[in-house]
């Protein structure tokens, strides 16, 4: 059930995002729906799934960094810190594992996958302000001509 639930925050969120967000949020949501997707598609079958490092993930989890890392360089926003930071953490997750080998499957792949959902709230919010700061009519100065 949590991957289906997943696909679907997934998809109605980045959807929002494509729709309505600016080039930030459209940068972000593409970011995740590509590491999403490639994150599947390298998962190993589930009896070995996060016995050892998962190369693949690691390194599909530090490309997706270095995406939300650009947008939050380049941003006036603060949303795009939060979505990198926390991206952050789930890539010292597979650090964690290299360091300490021992450490529960369950507990490792809890680590990738938790900071997921809050990613995609961060990036709902960011779209949601974006597209209403982009309503909102400016006020206008008089000039003195």
């Amino acid at each position: 059930m949590a991957p289906k639930l997943f696909l679907l925050v997934l998809i109605l969120v980045c959807g929002f995002a494509f729709w309505r967000g600016s080039r930030d949020e459209r940068f972000v949501a593409a970011v995740c729906v590509v590491g999403a997707a490639a994150s599947f598609l390298l998962l190993r079958p589930l009896s070995t799934r996060f016995q050892s490092v998962e190369t693949g993930i690691m390194l599909v989890d530090l490309l997706v960094f270095v995406g939300f890392l650009s947008v939050a360089l380049r941003s006036p926003r603060f949303w795009p810190l939060w979505v990198a930071g926390l991206q952050l953490t789930t890539t010292l997750g597979h650090i964690l594992k290299g360091l300490s080998p021992d450490l529960l499957p369950q507990a490792y792949g809890a680590a990738l996958q938790f900071w997921s959902y809050p990613i995609l709230l961060i990036l709902a919010v960011g779209t949601w302000r974006s597209y209403a700061r982009r309503r909102t009519p400016r006020p206008t100065v008089p000039t003195l001509v």
